[in-house]
């Protein structure tokens, strides 16, 4: 049976990657294990310590940096969250100073907004 435990995003630094993840997002520090230059930098869900982690990958890579920027400057996200209440989420990362490309929208049978996670993305939260 598959089963997807890891997946990963592209951050520019991953101090502040791990800060706003942490910090403002309220995700917990899985793993933090010095590779090379870099660390094996993952978070979870406080709701689900066992779950799926997330890895803060740099985007050291040419390739990865100019992936980041290009689809950034389109618009697109660089992953999708659920969210039970998209209003209520947006509402306390803007409280939290979160900074919002896209305010809570009506998009078929699904709500989303997107935000800026400060570390060279955008994430869209959506509600179904």
């Amino acid at each position: 049976m598959l089963a997807i435990s890891l997946t990963s995003i592209f951050v520019d630094n991953q101090e502040n990657a791990l800060a706003f993840y942490t910090g403002i997002l309220g995700f917990v520090k899985q793993q933090d294990i010095l590779v090379g230059n870099f660390r094996w930098l993952t978070v979870v869900a406080p709701a689900d310590l066992d779950g799926v982690e997330l890895l803060l990958e740099p985007n050291a890579h040419p390739a990865a940096a100019t992936y980041q920027r290009a689809i950034r400057a389109d618009g697109i996200s660089a992953t999708a969250w659920a969210v039970d209440d998209v209003v209520s989420e947006y509402e306390r990362m803007t409280a939290q100073g979160v900074t919002f490309t896209m305010p809570p929208t009506p998009a078929g049978p699904t709500t989303i907004a997107v935000f800026d996670d400060t570390c060279g993305n955008l994430i869209q939260l959506y509600q179904s």
